[in-house]
């Protein structure tokens, strides 16, 4: 059984919300190189192939994780973010340092808790990789929210980054609702009622206000679009934005990636929110991503 044969619709969901998601990085971080943003600010595409990144990786074994215990296991779980863990493609820097300790025997419930003098990370790594977990969950997203919690915590111990994930899969399984996909209001008001009180949680209510406005960059000047790498700083503006454009995948990638910061990461959440309720990307760009990792397709026939 490959992965388009498999029979369970929560597969299928997970994996286009995946496909979505790899596109927007790959595709997304051909924007973050030096002399790129002349392109992007004509809407260019660059010559292919797109190679993704970490959020990529560490999404697709997400799925591959999902699939196999039909819920989170923390221990299996980061297990196997450690054992495909490949360091070219853009991990930061304590991520590349807790998995590579990992997979030298180092238990993660120390290591994670352990970073940023005890604080633990904060950044965007568990919300980058959470929207086709959301999609799974499609049906629950209150389940989803607290499968994405504890998604979380084997990388990422800051509460603020907790949050962005959860706020993530709950989008994600808003959007993906058997019934169709939300209103952008109705979106963001059932992310509010899922997450508690944080900084993620004040960005979003100020999301929720500025859906009125146009200009992304003024949205983004106010809201943050990834440059500090925080949860806070990049959740509520992808948020956002996919709330404005849950049905028009490539006018909302651009609309994304024009306001710089963390490319690659705000395009990851907002392509696999997007795919999640039903917006797939252009065939042409699909194509010329790099298609997702071989390993899947064996982790989803096990």
């Amino acid at each position: 059984m490959t992965a388009d044969t498999n029979p369970d619709p929560r597969v299928a969901r997970a994996l286009a919300s995946l496909r979505g998601l790899a596109v927007g990085d790959a595709l997304g971080v051909q924007f973050s190189r030096p002399g790129s943003h002349p392109l992007l600010r004509r809407r260019h595409l660059p010559d292919g192939p797109w190679r993704w990144t970490d959020d990529t990786e560490m999404a697709a074994s997400v799925v591959a994780a999902l699939v196999a215990d039909h819920r989170v296991d923390q221990d299996r779980l980061v297990a196997a973010f450690a054992r495909r863990h490949d360091s070219a493609r853009g991990y930061g820097r304590g991520t590349d340092w807790l998995l590579a300790q990992v997979r030298a025997g180092g238990d993660w419930r120390d290591l994670s808790v352990g970073m940023f003098k005890g604080h633990g990370s904060w950044g965007n790594g568990a919300a980058m990789r959470v929207a086709p977990l959301g999609a799974w969950y499609a049906d629950d997203a209150e389940q989803a929210t607290h499968q994405a919690e504890i998604s979380a915590y084997p990388t990422h111990q800051h509460r603020e980054a907790v949050v962005g994930a959860m706020a993530v899969a709950a989008a994600a399984a808003l959007a993906a609702a058997p019934a169709g996909p939300p209103t952008g209001r109705a979106l963001l008001d059932g992310v509010l009622d899922l997450v508690p009180r944080s900084a993620v949680e004040a960005g979003l209510r100020r999301a929720r206000d500025m859906l009125d406005y146009r200009d992304a960059g003024t949205v983004a000047a106010v809201l943050g679009c990834g440059r500090r790498s925080t949860a806070h700083d990049t959740v509520p503006f992808a948020l956002w934005s996919a709330a404005r454009g849950l049905d028009d995948y490539e006018a909302t990638f651009w609309r994304t990636a024009q306001v710089g910061g963390d490319i690659d990461t705000t395009c990851a959440i907002v392509g696999g929110i997007l795919a999640a309720a039903g917006a797939a990307p252009p065939a042409a760009w699909s194509e010329q991503s790099e298609p997702l990792p071989e390993w899947l397709d064996e982790a989803l026939s096990a």
